[in-house]
């Protein structure tokens, strides 16, 4: 008899939209996965990157035994040797001398026992995550204006708002599941409105009422328009005002003198005056309205104070604290949330406290009995790396991220690990590069393999549970840190034996003499049980009561956690971004996500439907600047700043701003020769949230022109040589190499076999005049490889050479279209890859438009499945229907 099927009730790892999943391991090895019907938060749908989970669990480059410089030891030697080092370290040059730097990635439980060796233990605050690159600036605001760090609003506000506005945020590709609710929501109640704030037209635009390609880095500008005209036509909430907040005269005072007028907003903010004043008027006459907000806004050397004059809005109205009304900061990561609760940032202690308040430190010193818990704010993540390259740092832990390519000025964190003198990574991937730079590597558990909880942009807490056996020695981040801190002698404050312990003391201290003072609480759960743990469903936090089922909005008391218990309006005064526009520099970089890929694609690449849609990194450029730079639609581009340079394939589009061009973040090096973007944006940050600038970088562009264009497909893994631009790409039965060289190759049929082997059949066509190449290797009949070879940038359609690697045995007319470079006729090609869900291409959709079988996007939907999953590609699929 077949053996009964498993489904085990978890939380995506992707966004921080928390999306509910189902995961059954089949007989098979494979994992099906599928939406929780039954998670508040997603209700059962999945975007692309969700659904796609399950093809991300080989291992693969896992990483599955600990190192210590290169070789295999066992984890009492890796333990020990970085216990030694740490140890040694603090002894000569004192705690400040070593630092943590955390992720979003990792579970509440990890990020508590991080925070608690390091800032109760080892006594230092060098402790900071990759969150503060996304949502620290919402932080530190939240905290000007509440006293404490509340996401007052539910996504179920979203829904319930009669107008949405999206500011810095391409909900559509970042958070689509919450786009999908929102779309739904405004096909239910067409008297909706959406107002989408951004300087390019992306994907979220499909369902706007109102665009306003705002100038980058003009958003308080903006707002504080805003604030005026609430004040200048008598649209204030004025009782609450008066009973609930302060601060009001001088906020509204300095945002008159900054944007005291319609004509003036609009020259700052190069908007038309009547979209801005459509905005303003629908905003003022609207009650239940929703302003949502991410990375556009946050990561901005003004960051918090733009998320200030957003919250100033709502504060002048009354809106918030009810159902459909709220300033909602979505955070990029699956816990970035739960990091705040446990004081990931340098600057937090566990529960939302602080290190420099005199209370909350006694306060945590005795819940842990913890003698030497830092009396002073730790470096943050900018400052921390460059601590290290000053050598005031000289050892470092970093757990799950990747800031070799993540963070700014990316090459000078780069140089910094390599000058220090102790860098232990503990990963999932053997090979990134960031662990590249490791002296000791320790093996983690991946998603499906570890326990714990995470908490997403609504408060809500959400289980991740293992279906996974553990691969290898891999092991979950809060035994290692727990076995690191016993090692270090503080076995007595780090008894945990499993996750739920953990968890527990977490609770605990959320509840220790908290009495109604701290936003965060969650003393409910302070005491359950293990089996409770195991079983525990979403909740929303606060939970003061076991028999609480959550808290859905807060402030609907209108009470607020500052002294006076009002909420404060800031003065906010617009300032400009901190590096501007050159003759030498004359384009703003905007940085940020594709639809399809995640970080930087360690997870994201292993999949082979989620590199089908942007398989390249590229740099979206509008049709004004690639005439005046020269730039062809499809060709290569160089960009350069102060800080560094990339090499990209460009895409000519009007979505784009005039004097402003997009690169995604993803690509490291594992994955392409020069694609890095980081590396490009400088290491400056806002003051008060220490968020760094990725949405305003001067750079140049130009046409980057080598000898010779190509690509490789090949059934086995391949390592390019003698090409200055390559991109490697996972395909369903080969991989994909793009590439490029400065230098003519004199003999490429050699130089193809050097790449691809010798053996086996090989079809050739050479026109050496015409530097074109073209090559098919065959074994057994079967597609081994291609290789194809221009001096432009104008070469056959991947699509269909890749359905070639599918075929059990090459026909005549196959081998013929690989020497002339055409499909066969009677070979469908599918095309660009639209719908990443269901594999299917643009070509495919064109086919049945013009053939007058479909007219709509449902119908689309109906023929071929497209749109019809997460519905991300939708907006795409109606631009192939509009032309």
């Amino acid at each position: 008899m077949a053996e009964q099927q498993t489904t085990t009730k978890t939380t995506c790892p992707y966004c921080g939209v928390g999306c509910g999943v189902l995961a059954t391991p089949l007989e098979t090895g494979t994992v099906q996965i599928e939406g929780d019907a039954e998670h508040p938060a997603n209700l059962g749908r999945l975007c692309s990157k969700g659904s796609a989970l399950g093809d991300t669990l080989d291992l693969g480059n896992r990483l599955l035994h600990p190192k210590v410089d290169g070789k295999r030891v066992s984890w009492e030697q890796a333990i020990t040797s970085v216990a030694r080092g740490f140890s040694e370290i603090i002894a000569k040059h004192g705690p400040e001398s070593v630092a943590f730097y955390v992720s979003g990635q990792v579970l509440t439980e990890d990020y508590y026992t991080a925070n608690k060796l390091m800032k109760g233990f080892i006594g230092g605050a060098n402790i900071d995550t990759n969150s503060r690159l996304c949502m620290s600036s919402a932080v530190a605001a939240y905290k000007r204006a509440f006293g404490s760090d509340t996401v007052p609003c539910s996504y179920e506000d979203i829904e319930l708002a009669d107008l949405v506005v999206l500011t810095g945020s391409n909900l559509a590709w970042c958070h689509p599941v919450i786009y999908q609710r929102l779309k739904q929501a405004k096909e239910d109640r067409p008297e909706m409105k959406v107002v989408v704030i951004d300087p390019r037209k992306t994907a979220t635009c499909d369902i706007a009422d109102l665009h306003l390609p705002v100038r980058p880095g003009s958003d308080a500008t903006l707002f504080n328009g805003l604030l005026h005209y609430l004040k200048k036509e008598d649209y204030l909430d004025l009782e609450f005002l008066e009973a609930h907040t302060e601060g009001f005269a001088s906020a509204t005072s300095v945002a008159k003198a900054s944007a005291g007028s319609i004509p003036q907003v609009a020259a700052v903010t190069e908007l038309q005056e009547q979209d801005i004043v459509k905005f303003y008027q629908l905003f003022a006459s609207t009650e239940k309205v929703v302003t949502v907000y991410s990375q556009g806004i946050n990561q901005s050397t003004t960051g918090t104070d733009k998320c200030n004059s957003i919250i100033n809005c709502h504060l002048a109205t009354g809106r918030i604290g009810q159902p459909g009304m709220g300033p909602f900061s979505f955070t990029g990561q699956p816990n970035a949330m739960g990091g705040r609760e446990v004081g990931g940032l340098s600057n937090q202690l566990a529960a939302h406290m602080e290190i420099t308040n005199p209370e909350h430190h006694d306060r945590v010193a005795r819940f842990w009995k913890a003698d030497n818990l830092a009396t002073e704010n730790g470096a943050k993540a900018i400052d921390m790396f460059e601590q290290i390259a000053s050598g005031k740092i000289k050892a470092i832990w970093i757990m799950a991220t990747n800031p070799v390519v993540s963070l700014p000025d990316a090459d000078k964190v780069k140089d910094a690990l390599k000058k220090c003198e102790l860098v232990v990574v503990s990963e999932c991937e053997e090979n990134t590069d960031t662990t590249a730079l490791a002296d000791i590597l320790l093996p983690a558990a991946a998603w499906g393999e570890k326990d714990g909880v995470v908490t997403n942009s609504e408060r809500r807490i959400s289980r991740q549970r293992s279906f996974l056996p553990l691969p290898g020695e891999a092991k979950p981040d809060w035994w290692i840190i727990t076995q690191l801190a016993r090692k270090m002698g503080f076995e007595t404050a780090f008894p945990f034996e499993k996750s739920a312990d953990v968890f527990r003391e977490h609770a605990q201290l959320s509840a220790f003499e908290n009495n109604g003072v701290r936003d965060f609480n969650i003393a409910g759960l302070a005491d359950i049980s293990d089996e409770g743990y195991d079983n525990l469903i979403p909740i929303q936090w606060p939970v003061i009561n076991k028999a609480d089922k959550g808290t859905a909005r807060l402030f609907s008391d209108k009470q607020f956690f500052t002294p006076s218990g009002k909420a404060r309006m800031i003065s906010v005064e617009p300032k400009l971004p901190y590096h501007q526009v050159s003759d030498e520099y004359p384009l703003v970089l905007n940085t940020g996500r594709i639809r399809d890929q995640w970080h930087t694609m360690t997870r994201t690449g292993r999949a082979v439907r989620l590199n089908a849609h942007i398989p390249e990194p590229m740099v979206q450029v509008h049709p004004l600047d690639a005439a005046n730079f020269h730039l062809v639609d499809g060709s290569l581009a160089e960009i350069k700043s102060r800080w560094g340079e990339m090499i990209v394939r460009v895409v000519v589009t009007d979505e784009q701003r005039p004097g402003s061009i997009f690169v995604p973040i993803h690509w490291s090096d594992q994955y392409a020769s020069m694609a890095r973007v980081d590396a490009l944006v400088a290491a400056v940050y806002d003051p008060i949230s220490g968020q760094p600038e990725s949405k305003h970088t001067p750079v140049s562009i130009r046409a980057y022109k080598p000898v010779w264009h190509g690509f490789i497909l090949s059934r086995h893994p391949i390592t390019v040589k003698d090409a200055n631009y390559w991109v490697k790409v996972r395909g369903a039965e080969f991989w994909r190499y793009e590439i490029a060289g400065q230098h003519a190759l004199d003999e490429p049929a050699k130089w193809a076999q050097r790449h691809l082997g010798e053996e086996g059949e090989w079809l050739d066509f050479i026109d050496a005049k015409a530097g074109r190449y073209r090559a098919g290797q065959i074994k057994r009949n079967r597609l081994e490889g291609v290789v194809f070879i221009a001096p432009s940038h104008d070469l056959p359609a991947r699509s269909w050479l890749s359905q070639l690697f599918s075929l059990s045995s090459l026909s005549d007319a196959d081998r013929y279209s690989l020497l002339v470079g055409q499909p066969s006729q009677g070979q469908k090609d599918a095309g660009q890859i639209v719908c990443s869900c269901f594999g299917v291409g643009q070509n495919t959709i064109n086919e049945a438009i013009h053939s007058g079988h479909v007219n709509s996007v449902d119908e689309i939907g109906k023929k071929l499945k497209a749109g019809t999953n997460c519905g991300s590609c939708v907006p795409e699929l109606k631009q192939l229907l509009a032309r």
